[in-house]
């Protein structure tokens, strides 16, 4: 029996070859694995894959808040420079709130890798009581961007760490995490009773 609370977690690849069927998405998978891994909740999963779009973006990322009460999204993909890389702005067109501190996070950890992270575009915002974050599209960095470099010294802190609490503060499921796959970060006054 899980007496962890259930949680919603919507996952929306953006990606123009995916949604058309002539590329086998691996954005999805992969957020499934860790995020598997990392939560001890039940998890009811919303998968959505669509084409660089924004207005088939927004639309996803408005049903997956408003209708399929998600308390979590996470896109992945179409976060770059380039023409059809719209997700940022179709992410921040349904925003109730934009948390800049993610964005900034998740290009630090990508720089460890690599110069060109610069360039990455992706944005963390809250709708309602949902958090929504763009990942990147490959699935080596959607892990390091969630789990960062722990090992690092200094470490780097991967942007899921601070995902649980974001979900307390406005009002969603308390999420708990398999501390060696990410350890989730809540001030003591937050903090439950630990479940097993």
């Amino acid at each position: 029996m899980n007496d962890h609370d259930r949680v919603r977690i919507g996952l929306v690849s953006v990606s123009d070859r995916a949604s058309a069927g002539t590329y086998e998405d691996k954005g999805i998978p992969a957020l499934e694995e860790w995020l598997g891994r990392a939560l001890k909740n039940p998890v009811q999963w919303q998968r959505r894959l669509v084409p660089d779009e924004q207005e088939r973006i927004g639309a996803a990322l408005i049903e997956l808040v408003d209708e399929a009460q998600c308390d979590l999204v996470f896109t992945t993909g179409g976060t770059g420079p380039a023409p059809r890389d719209v997700t940022p702005e179709a992410t921040l067109a349904v925003a109730h709130k934009v948390l800049p501190g993610f964005g900034e996070q998740m290009r630090q950890v990508s720089l460890a890798f690599v110069p060109t992270a610069i360039l990455s575009r992706q944005v963390a915002v809250i709708r309602g009581r949902a958090l929504i974050v763009n990942l990147p599209g490959q699935p080596r960095s959607i892990a390091e961007t969630l789990a960062g470099l722990p090992e690092r010294n200094p470490p780097v802190h991967g942007i899921f760490s601070a995902v649980p609490y974001c979900i307390d503060l406005v009002g969603g499921p308390y999420l708990e995490t398999h501390d060696e796959v990410c350890r989730a970060f809540r001030p003591k006054s937050a903090q439950r009773r630990a479940h097993g």
